[in-house]
């Protein structure tokens, strides 16, 4: 039988991070051959993730970055199944390093994300190889990019919301109103920019929960559109950017924010991940 040292084991659990023991295993079963020791582990790692497949992984990070220039930022939730793990700083450098690698490289989607070369493998490999070492799912639920003539990102809750705002200027008043938009977008949660971004299918769905609110309130049937139509105003206000009241001043909406500090300053779009939503 072949000899295991320690210094093999050792440079072994450098190579994968896997445990001493899964290490030394995985040694005597290749007679020692480093390059066989790493394709046993990366099997038993690949099993161990294939048993965690269907394990909720709801906890983690959300991590938003905008670009040095503040044209394009990204936005991306990686995930555990604890809250333990998800404070543990071997995590936590794993989920900043997948956010600094989308941002530079600037994927259009999450299967471009996770097709990509990382550190030799693939992204998604090396989320399986970090389930095996940790004992969780590890995996990147959600990716978004954003590119526009300006890109604000904002983190809220140690990385339990992450933000992007994409607007239409990169001045530097234009990025603070941005970073103080995407506080808003985190604490309030509108569904889209205004009532046009709104789909008509959630709009229909909305005027039939008026009329059969207004219906059973005994209300003529004559008068039940309007209500409905009033109802979708009062829907628009609490859940479009634009309609909400501002919440550094109440007293103007997220518009006249908007115009008070350019006339001409827009807000194109926006995006909002929050862990286990």
């Amino acid at each position: 039988m072949t000899t295991i040292t320690a210094s093999a084991v050792n440079k072994l659990r450098q190579m994968t991070g896997a445990g001493m023991m899964d290490c030394k295993k995985a040694l005597q079963e290749s007679n020692g051959d480093m390059d066989g020791a790493v394709d046993i582990l990366r099997k038993k790692g690949a099993a161990k993730a294939a048993k965690r497949a269907d394990r909720e992984a709801a906890e983690g990070l959300s991590i938003a970055k905008s670009s040095h220039d503040n044209t394009y930022g990204i936005v991306v939730e990686v995930n555990c199944e604890t809250d333990f793990v998800a404070k543990n700083d071997d995590f936590v450098a794993f989920a900043n390093q997948v956010a600094d690698f989308a941002l530079t490289n600037q994927f259009t989607d999450k299967d471009a994300l996770l097709g990509a070369a990382f550190e030799g493998k693939t992204l998604g490999e090396i989320c399986v190889d970090k389930t095996a070492v940790i004992g969780e799912k590890v995996e990147v639920s959600n990716y978004a990019l954003l590119s526009s003539e300006g890109v604000a990102a904002y983190n809220h809750g140690a990385n339990r919301i992450g933000v992007l705002v994409a607007l239409s200027s990169n001045s530097d008043e234009a990025l603070q109103a941005g970073r103080d938009l995407a506080m808003q977008i985190a604490a309030m949660n509108p569904i889209a920019v205004d009532e046009n971004a709104v789909s008509q299918e959630v709009k229909d769905k909305e005027l039939e929960i008026g009329r059969d609110i207004a219906k059973q309130e005994g209300k003529p049937e004559e008068m039940l559109d309007r209500i409905a139509q009033g109802k979708l105003k009062r829907f628009f206000k609490d859940n479009t950017l634009m309609n909400q009241s501002y919440v550094k001043d109440s007293s103007m909406t997220v518009s006249a924010f908007l115009k008070s500090v350019s006339p001409d300053l827009e807000v194109k779009s926006f995006e909002r991940f929050q862990l286990g939503a």
